[in-house]
């Protein structure tokens, strides 16, 4: 049953893990997941009540500790303080899983500087900004392994229209850890990333495709086993590669989309059947829910 949990008890037992994104949507999936499985794990977002709240779910949930931690990735001094009070809390951190993403859709000519900057700077930056500073920790500290997991996208590789800011900060994360899985690995650091096709949130695919959008474009169609991915089964993936059962495994990225991208490249490219009088009506749209 995919719905069903992979790994045995205990498979991350007293492991630390932060969570960046990790008070809902899949951050949530994954890092309960974790916890089920024996870890403590930070999770990190901007909205520090909302953050409260999903660590009393996942607490109640699964009996295990989760410790929030307000923290904005795009500004390095703000990550090296949730590390910090990382250490304060339980003396070490053993894995990073970079989560933290932000996307939405339109013709890139319609995007101002601005606009695409803040994708960048969610993805890309942050994703350095907290893989830069626990990297240095781990290696100032000579800790014997630690294992960095970053969330990519399966146009990281191929690219896609309609969503360029997020293409490029993925294919930027996927470069990033393809290279210091190789120059590292000396210093017991894995670094691995994950390609997930549709596991659609409320929240992320609601700001994404508004209104019957979502019915329009049915992503499901796409994939050629004919169905949307679960929870569970990408949190089964990370925390396998979160686990000492992946100790042979780095620099890779692993694909779970069900044979989506191989069916059809540019995971948004179906959004060039929108005519142009329709986009004024969903930008307003996606501002209305980002508001």
């Amino acid at each position: 049953m995919y719905t069903q949990p992979m790994l045995k008890e205990g498979s991350l037992k007293d492991q630390v893990i932060v969570v960046t994104g990790g008070g809902s949507g899949l951050g949530k999936a994954m890092g309960t997941y974790f916890l089920e499985l024996g870890a403590k794990i930070v999770i990190t977002s901007r909205n520090f009540e909302k953050l409260q709240n999903a660590a009393a779910e996942m607490q109640q949930k699964t009996g295990g500790e989760v410790l929030p931690v307000a923290c904005d990735v795009r500004r390095y001094d703000q990550v090296e303080t949730m590390l910090q009070t990382t250490l304060d809390k339980w003396g070490r951190v053993d894995g990073l899983l970079n989560n933290a993403a932000g996307n939405f859709i339109s013709p890139t000519e319609r995007l101002s500087a601005s606009a695409f900057d803040v994708i960048i700077d969610i993805v890309l930056k942050g994703t350095k900004n907290c893989t830069l500073a626990f990297g240095k920790h781990w290696i100032k500290v000579k800790q014997e392994k630690a294992t960095v997991l970053n969330i990519v996208t399966t146009y990281a590789f191929t690219g896609s229209s309609y969503v360029v800011p997020s293409a490029t900060a993925k294919a930027g994360v996927l470069a990033m850890t393809r290279s210091l899985a190789v120059e590292w690995a000396k210093y017991g650091i894995r670094f691995n990333a994950i390609a997930p096709g549709p596991f659609p949130t409320k929240g992320a695919w609601d700001r994404l495709l508004p209104g019957d959008l979502k019915e329009k474009f049915d992503l499901a169609k796409k994939v050629p086993v004919g169905r949307e991915g679960k929870h569970q089964e990408l949190a089964n993936l990370a925390a396998y590669l979160m686990s000492d059962f992946s100790a042979y495994i780095n620099g890779e990225v692993i694909v779970i989309d069900g044979g989506e991208w191989l069916k059809g490249a540019g995971q948004m490219n179906m959004l060039e059947e929108v005519p142009k009088e329709m986009w004024d009506m969903l930008e307003m749209m996606i501002r209305g829910k980002k508001s």
